[in-house]
């Protein structure tokens, strides 16, 4: 039935979802606009990409466990010695995968 409402609520969400995600970005450029670029600000922007990255993958390593560990360490090595970013996460994906497998 096209009078019942349920039908437009995940449309609802989805454009309310994709209406947040523009405005925070376009609220990001304009705020950013403002601020004086400094050598601290700089450095701050610099960081960050870093800052969240390690956020989300402490979190995901601590709910692996000791396998998700091993994998963050042996993706943390082969990025070291390699500097191949593939190389990493591939490595890091057969780590987890032979650290569960084998019952760690």
């Amino acid at each position: 039935m096209m009078s019942d409402p349920t039908i437009y609520g995940p449309m609802a969400g989805i454009l309310a979802m994709a209406f947040a995600t523009y405005f925070t970005r376009v609220i990001g450029f304009w705020l950013m606009g403002h601020v004086p670029v400094t050598m601290r600000v700089r450095r701050m922007l610099e960081t960050l990409p870093g800052a969240i990255v390690v956020a989300t993958v402490v979190p995901l390593a601590a709910k692996a466990g000791a396998a998700g560990l091993v994998a963050v360490g042996v993706t943390i090595a082969a990025m070291a010695m390699r500097r191949n970013e593939f190389l990493a996460v591939a490595l890091g994906l057969t780590a987890i995968s032979l650290a569960r497998a084998y019952g760690l």
